[in-house]
């Protein structure tokens, strides 16, 4: 009776080892994939820890001319001011495109700074810093 128990074990036991192979042999990979890329996300933010300091050329203050000062203002700002005061500008007025939130539809004072009516949100930062000088 106790010879039956272990090769009845036995039979349990390998039959879990086959399904443990085949499990291993196509979901192994993906979940091997997915468990790297997560612990290589965490090492990044983890293995920082300083806060990050900005970049002193964004932080340099920059003159702006006379067609984007009539926006933003004329006295020398960083380069990311003078986007922000762009941006509270395009929302107070409304010229966000209502369908394709990307575009930024110009007006009057924006078009001598676009150069067209219409420019995405990803041009619009390459146009306005043709209008800007060191101080």
């Amino acid at each position: 009776m106790a010879a039956k128990k272990k090769s009845g074990g036995r039979k349990k036991s390998s039959s879990r080892k086959s399904s443990a192979r085949k499990s291993s042999r196509s979901g192994g990979r993906k979940s091997a994939a997915k468990k790297g890329g997560r612990k290589s996300s965490r090492r990044k933010s983890s293995s920082s820890g300083k806060k990050r300091t900005p970049n002193a050329a964004f932080m340099k203050p920059m003159q702006p001319d006379a067609e984007l000062s009539n926006i933003v203002g004329s006295s020398p700002m960083p380069r990311t001011e003078v986007t922000k005061k762009l941006w509270g500008y395009i929302k107070r007025k409304g010229l966000q495109d209502q369908k394709n939130r990307r575009m930024i539809n110009a007006d009057e004072n924006l078009r001598p700074i676009f150069g067209r009516n219409q420019v995405s949100m990803f041009e619009m930062t390459r146009l306005v810093n043709k209008h800007l000088r060191n101080t």
